[in-house]
């Protein structure tokens, strides 16, 4: 299995991207986030032509949504909660029938969190915290087995992840309560498997802001897209790729997308 994930920042307007990535890169699986569709405008027959039969989505005008795309059937998934309750479109699942056992696939996209690295004084950021408070809750009392969680989780947890641990300390994206929040999620049961294929100690980004005018020259990246297993399921695992030269398409998104490579 070639699974992909990437924040796409707007399905419709970026259609030509994907078609051009599963034309370039042959994914059976793909996670959208930040589609930024309604569920009645979700472009199902034109994904449907790129070789997805099997399409699970949840979208809302203009911001947010998330999307599964699959050359593979799957069961999407029901019993998951209404985030922080407010249906704001930022998570599905489904389940695949392998032939040694289901594998369930999770798709988040994590509130960015505003500017301003205060609960009190930023309401964007409080509810990225409480999301992550509440996944952690969730997944602690559900501890996830044969599961991949993967997207755009909006933090960079690890030095090397940021191109200035100190610049950065307290710039959202990469302040300790986030860091914190984020291993705290993952401890309740997966592996970060992108740090299996490329070391901690060495950089690794997958988001570029628009702001760089030079975004390669300048390099001024973060690691907000994560690819995280359950340790039943890492043995599967054989290779990861963060596709950066997508950077340099023509109408980019500022994230790019990320290819992990199973055998199941």
């Amino acid at each position: 299995m070639r699974l992909l994930t990437w924040n796409i920042n707007s399905l419709r307007l970026r259609l030509p991207l994907l078609a051009r990535l599963v034309d370039e890169e042959h994914p059976d699986v793909v996670c959208l986030q930040e589609t930024k569709v309604p569920d009645p405008l979700f472009p199902l027959d034109a994904v449907r032509k790129l070789g997805f039969p099997h399409v699970h989505f949840a979208g809302m005008k203009g911001y947010n949504g998330v999307a599964i795309l699959s050359r593979l059937p799957f069961t999407p998934l029901a019993d998951f909660p209404d985030w922080c309750a407010r249906k704001d479109c930022r998570h599905i699942g489904v389940v695949f029938t392998l032939p040694d056992g289901p594998v369930t696939l999770h798709d988040f996209y994590v509130p960015a969190g505003g500017d301003i690295p205060d609960r009190e004084l930023n309401d964007k950021f409080a509810h990225k915290l409480d999301f992550l408070d509440e996944a952690t809750r969730w997944f602690t009392a559900t501890p996830p087995a044969r599961s991949i969680l993967v997207g755009d989780l909006n933090i960079a947890p690890l030095e090397q992840d940021v191109w200035s641990h100190r610049q950065l300390l307290n710039v959202v994206s990469h302040t300790p309560p986030e860091v914190e929040r984020l291993n705290a999620w993952m401890k309740t049961g997966f592996v970060d498997v992108m740090r299996r294929a490329v070391p901690p100690d060495e950089k690794l980004y997958t988001w570029w802001s628009y702001r760089n005018r030079d975004w390669r020259a300048s390099d001024r990246g973060r690691r907000l897209d994560h690819i995280w297993m359950t340790p039943d399921l890492v043995p599967a695992f054989r290779s990861m790729r963060v596709l950066k030269d997508a950077r340099d398409w023509d109408g980019p998104s500022d994230h790019v997308p990320v290819i992990a490579d199973l055998a199941f």
